[in-house]
Order: structure tokens, then C-alpha cells, then sequence
């Protein structure tokens, strides 16, 4: 604000001895001091304000002057002061906007890009580690090549190009941590899922933020590797098997992750039907032309498990949830979407102002 400044003339005698010349000279100097004031306030807002015009603005209407004192909404890298509550975003606009790309493409996959949008969200979460804050979906950073290069996200440009192509030209301050979780948010919703809380505040970081290689489950493992890949985020037993029911949904691919099919006929439908399959059935080795190997069902080859998960079933602390989740969908989805509110949010600098959000569905 400028600073107001006040000079009063010097107070004359009116009587017949006043002299002139020394009446003109006050006033003249009383002008002088007038005017270095004046140029001295403006020195001085110069100094706090480097924009501060020297010429009085012209009156400007409230709209303009409110639209003037807004900051520019953009995520600045690493050390960003500004969060997702200062944003202008109409979050469930965006929930709708990436719902309608879901069924956009009919030949990709099984028709539905809600899949490899929950991978991209999985992903870009689960690299997160408890001990010293690295990782997690803070940052965005598998849009740099340095982990989006890692081979467990093989595949996934096709569901970051899909936001940035989209998405991301409708919504510039939106953050890409926050994009990336909210299309698995849409994904699980949209594709018959429970509804998942969610709150924005991941901000943009640099490449210097990209996680080393080696920090998601590697499928060929067994039962021991997943509980140290968990156990690196902060979850537990019961956790680990109701994110694995993440995979009721999509596929795998022999370009991508080495393996091949889905693990239930209904990939793009979010149940229970995961753990049915993978209690019920029965599972035998199949060799791949990569050299390596996978479990089908007996009865229907076209549907398969990873090495891991099998180790998983047969773990003596882990099997019960999964027969658990079997019998009763209600608790699984409650529990999963507990423990995928949890990954998401794995490091992320909240204030405690956000807002949280319970989507309404589009398509369902």
C-alpha cells in the first residue's frame, strides 16, 4: 500500500510588517520540502515494490483489482510453498473429465482404460519408503524418463500419455501426483469398486526426486519379497492381501511385465471374483517363450496368477484374509479402500486444510 504523506504550509503573519520576499521564500521552500517528501515516498515504495508505478494507478473496478492479487496458479518444483487448497479446481470436473476417456478406445485392452489407469496410481504411490520419507506419489515423478524406465512400468506411458494429452491441457496447476492418483481413484469407481477418499496437496517435484530402480513386487518372487516391499511402506499383513485384490482388474502383458492374461474373465469389473478364483481353482505351471513361467487355471488357461501370488496363498499369515475376502466383498472393499487411501497419500506433505473428496460416479 502507498504510504500517505502530509506537509502544512508555514504559518504567515497577515499583518503590515510581514515581509514579502520572506513570505515568498517559505512558501518556496515549504514547496521544496513538499516535493522531496513526495519523491521520497515514492523511492521508498520503489524499494519494497520493484512494480510499483510511479504515477498514481487509475481507479480500477473490484473485479479487476481482485483478479489482479491472485497468485498464478502453478506447481513450482521441489521447494513449492503453494498447495492444493490455494488452487481453483473443480476436483470432481476432473474425476468426470478423466471418467469419460475410461471406454474412449474400444481396442485397446479389454475396452477400458481404467486398468492401466489404477497401475499408473499403484505405481507411482508404492515407491515409498517409511524410514526416510523417499517415494511415494508426492512429486509425480514417473514423468521423468529416469523412473518411468523402471521395468515395472513398462506400459505405463500409455496411461501418463492419456493424461497429458487430456487431462493435463484442461487443468495446468493441477499437480501431477495429484493427477496420476485421482485417475486410479476414477478407475476403481468407475469400473464398480468402492469409493475412495481423496484430497489433493502432492506437489510437482525434479528428476532429482526419481526412486532408484527395484522398489515394486517383482512377480517372479515369493512371499518373503513382498513383505519387504510392503513392510518398506508401513503395512501390514491384512493390508498387503486387500491391495492385491487390485488385481480383479486388467492384465498382464508379455511386452510388459513378461507375463500374460488376466486373473479373472471380468477384467474390467471391480469384485471379489480375484480371491474367488485364486482359492477355488486349480493352478498349474505354464512355460512362456521369455523363459519364464506362470500358474493358469486348469480348467481355463486363459486366466492366470503370478508365481508370487500362489506363495502368498500358501503363506500360513496370509491366507486368511484371502479366503476372507473370498467369502464377504463387503469387507474387502472396505478394507481396500482403506489400505489404497493409504498408499496414496504415502508422503505427501498435507497441511491439514484439504479437503477430502467422496466422488460422485459417472457411469455408475
Amino acid at each position: 500500500m502507498r504510504r500517505s504523506y502530509a506537509t502544512a504550509p508555514p504559518a504567515g503573519n497577515n499583518g503590515s510588517s510581514s515581509n514579502p520576499l520572506l513570505w515568498i521564500g517559505c512558501i518556496s521552500l515549504g514547496a521544496a520540502y513538499t516535493y522531496y517528501q513526495k519523491k521520497r515516498a515514492e523511492q521508498i515504495d520503489e524499494a519494497e515494490d520493484p512494480k510499483q508505478k510511479k504515477e498514481d494507478p487509475k481507479p480500477k473496478s473490484e473485479s479487476e483489482s481482485k483478479k489482479n492479487t491472485q497468485k498464478e496458479p502453478i506447481n513450482k518444483p521441489d521447494d513449492s510453498k503453494k498447495t492444493a487448497p490455494e488452487k481453483e479446481i473443480n476436483y470432481q470436473q476432473v474425476y468426470n473429465d478423466i471418467a469419460e476417456l475410461l471406454d474412449s478406445n474400444e481396442d485397446y485392452d479389454d475396452g477400458s482404460y481404467g486398468p492401466v489407469l489404477l497401475r499408473l496410481a499403484w505405481h507411482s504411490s508404492g515407491t515409498y519408503n517409511v524410514k526416510d520419507g523417499s517415494g511415494g506419489s508426492n512429486g509425480g515423478t514417473m514423468r521423468f524418463k529416469a523412473e518411468a524406465e523402471h521395468a515395472a512400468n513398462n506400459g505405463l506411458e500409455v496411461a501418463r500419455d492419456l493424461l497429458e494429452k487430456h487431462i493435463k491441457p484442461k487443468y495446468p496447476e493441477l499437480s501431477y501426483g495429484d493427477m496420476y492418483t485421482l485417475g486410479g481413484v476414477v478407475a476403481i469407481q468407475e469400473l464398480g469398486g468402492p469409493n475412495i477418499k481423496w484430497r489433493p496437496g502432492r506437489r510437482d517435484q525434479g528428476d532429482n526426486k526419481c526412486t532408484p530402480d527395484g522398489r515394486l513386487p517383482d512377480g517372479s518372487k515369493k512371499a518373503d519379497h513382498v513383505r519387504d516391499i510392503f513392510y518398506r511402506m508401513g503395512f501390514n499383513d491384512r493390508e498387503i492381501v486387500a491391495l492385491t485384490g487390485g488385481h480383479a482388474l486388467g492384465r498382464c502383458h508379455l511386452d510388459r511385465s513378461g507375463y500374460d492374461g488376466p486373473w479373472q474373465e471380468a477384467p474390467t469389473f471391480f469384485s471379489n471374483e480375484y480371491y474367488k478364483a485364486i482359492t477355488s481353482r486349480e493352478w498349474v505351471k505354464r512355460d512362456l517363450p521369455n523363459g519364464l513361467w506362470q500358474w493358469v487355471d486348469k480348467a481355463n488357461p486363459e486366466v492366470m496368477m503370478l508365481p508370487i501370488e500362489i506363495t502368498m496363498l500358501e503363506d500360513e499369515k496370509l491366507k486368511p484374509y484371502f479366503e476372507l475376502y473370498a467369502k464377504d466383498t463387503a469387507v474387502f472393499f472396505e478394507d481396500f479402500a482403506n489400505a489404497f487411501k493409504k498408499l496414496i497419500e504415502l508422503g505427501v506433505p498435507f497441511t491439514g486444510d484439504e479437503k477430502e473428496y467422496v466422488f460422485e460416479r459417472l457411469n455408475m
